[in-house]
This record gives C-alpha cells, structure tokens and sequence, in this order.
C-alpha cells in the first residue's frame, strides 16, 4: 500500500510504503529508503513504534544529519581524508566528516528519491548512481528490497552492478528502541553480540591500527549486558563475510520484553548509541546497529575488500526479527 507522503521543493513527490505482515507493520519511504516506523507487540501484545523517525517529509528534510532509518551509500561509514586508491589511481570524495568522507557524502543515497515498485510482501527500491557522484567512479545500478517474512521479520537485500571499478559499502541507518519511540533512552537495552574484536579508532572515528580483542574491555558483548553510552565503534563480526545472512546480534528490552535480532552476510557492524544526536531526540533515544563492512576499507587492504568491478554483483543481506519475552 502506498500514498503521497510529500514533495521535495522542485516538486518531485515522495510516497511512503506499508507492509504488514504477521503482526509487524514497517513504513518505507522513497525518499532515502527511509524506515520511517517499525511497529511491533510487546511482550503483553501492546504495539509501538520502535524506530526513531518524524512524522512528514519536513522533519528528515530539516534534520538529516541523524540519518534516521536511512539507506546509506555508495559507502557507508568512514573513508579517510575523503581518498582512496584503486588500480594505480586515487580518488577524491566530498569531505563531509571533518577531513573523512561519510556515508557517501555531503549527497549520498540517504537524500536520493529511489524508485519503489511492490513485490510479493514488499517493495523494490532501485536507482542508478552515475558515475562521479560524490566522487565515487563507475556507473552504479542499485537495488534494495525490502521484505516482511512469515515470521514478520524484515528482510532488506541489497544488489549493485558497475561498468566500471569502485567501491561499495551499503547499509540501513535505523535507530532502536524497543521501548517504544519517545519512551527515553535506550541504554537499559541488553546487547549480545558475536564479535571477540572490534575496530580502535583515533580523533577522526578513522580505524587505528589492527582490530583488537575485546576480552576484558567495555567492547565485549559477547554475554548479554546493557549497552550504555559511548560507543560509535565497529565490530569485526567472528563470523566474517558469508553468503548467507547469520544472526550476530540481540538486541532486548527488559522493560517490554521485545527483542531485535539482526542476522546478516557482513563481516562488521557498527554500534552507535546515539550519543551525538539532537533535538527533537535526546541523546541515547536509540541505538544503530549498522551492519557492514568495516569502516575505511579502501585505505585498508587488511580489511575485507570493497571493491566491485564490472560483471561482478555485489549482494549483501541482513534480516531484523522481532519477538517479546
């Protein structure tokens, strides 16, 4: 189902999505691949919204810096100095972070409207990138679908081609809190999380050296605990890159009794408590949990690549389930 959820100021409409399924409800908007609500039951079958999102098109026009429940790309996170190599060539990005490039860009996919066509319990989201946008080379053709399975878990895949070399990094921008949108911080929220290291940053979020253990350090979440404030760090997922989407994390709510699990093929995720973030929301109202590849990764032939070249397909998944206990 879909309706008008606004116009940009040169006019170009934005529709919003609804797909429901097995007592879920998302809102997807075409503007930056928004997901605008996630509504879900608590433990005592009451329903809320556990996503951070505003209620028109106005508030993400007036407030994008949050990248609330965004599709992020050509390259999701951080590259350092806004440059990166590739095949005897540097390239230059706009420089949005201070002296990074950041989630694509002072422009990237997140302030894009994507084409949207329904599929079986979902929708399509599909758009071309040219080439030298943001920088980035290579004619890009993305697609993002968004799905509810019988379970009423959300699926988003991600699919990509290029004609020439480039970099790709794709991921979702939604902000957690199972509490309920509006309900306060979210740091009561218990995090497990399948990752024995994680990424050390220096001043710029840029990671510094190789990953470290995070045995006996406030990065380990590998036992549930509460996740507190502090932290906009990437972990290195144990299970590395895969083809198929593996759980790496729970996210649970005490207080609702819901629980978010994330499943996905990605080698990292980023865990951002919203530390920064500003009004209308206070800082803590969510949590990111952004899977993807590590952060800088074209700086970083250490880390697992990036790069797609042409006759390549980039394919990445991840799947959030939800449930109360």
């Amino acid at each position: 189902m879909s309706e008008l959820f606004g116009a940009l100021s040169d006019g170009t409409p934005v529709h919003r999505w609804t797909l429901q399924r097995a007592g879920v409800r998302v809102r997807v908007l075409s503007y930056g691949g928004i997901v605008q609500s996630v509504e879900v039951p608590d433990r005592d079958g009451r329903t809320a919204d556990v996503v951070l999102g505003f209620p028109d098109l106005d508030g993400y026009l007036a407030h994008p810096e949050p990248f609330l429940g965004a599709l992020i790309g050509r390259y999701a996170n951080r590259i350092a100095g806004g440059r990166f190599p590739l095949d005897e060539r540097t390239y230059a990005l706009a420089r949005n972070d201070g002296p990074n490039s950041l989630h694509g860009g002072e422009r990237g996919f997140d302030k894009r409207v994507w084409n949207v066509t329904a599929v079986e319990h979902g929708v399509r989201l599909t758009r071309v990138s040219p080439h030298g946008e943001e920088g980035f080379p290579g004619r890009l053709e993305v697609t993002a679908t968004y799905t509810l399975d019988s379970s009423g878990a959300l699926r988003i895949a991600y699919e990509a081609v290029t004609d020439a070399p480039t970099v790709v990094n794709l991921t979702n921008h939604t902000y957690w809190n199972l509490g309920g949108a509006g309900s306060g911080a979210a740091g009561g929220h218990e995090l497990r999380l399948a990752a024995s290291r994680y990424t050390p940053v220096d001043e710029h979020l840029i990671p510094a050296g190789a990953p470290a253990e995070v045995e006996g350090t406030r990065f380990d979440f590998r036992q549930s605990r509460k996740t507190g404030s502090g932290y906009d760090h990437n972990f290195v997922l144990d299970k590395g890159v895969t083809r198929a989407a593996e759980e790496v994390a729970e996210l649970h709510d005490p207080a609702s009794g819901r629980t978010l699990t994330v499943a996905t093929t990605e080698p990292g995720m980023q865990l951002y408590t919203a530390d920064h973030i500003a009004a209308p929301f206070a800082p803590g109202d969510g949590i990111a949990l952004e899977t993807q590849h590590h952060p800088d990764s074209p700086n970083r032939p250490d880390f697992p690549t990036t790069v797609l070249r042409p006759g390549e397909v980039y394919r990445s998944e991840t799947v959030y389930g939800f449930s109360a206990r």
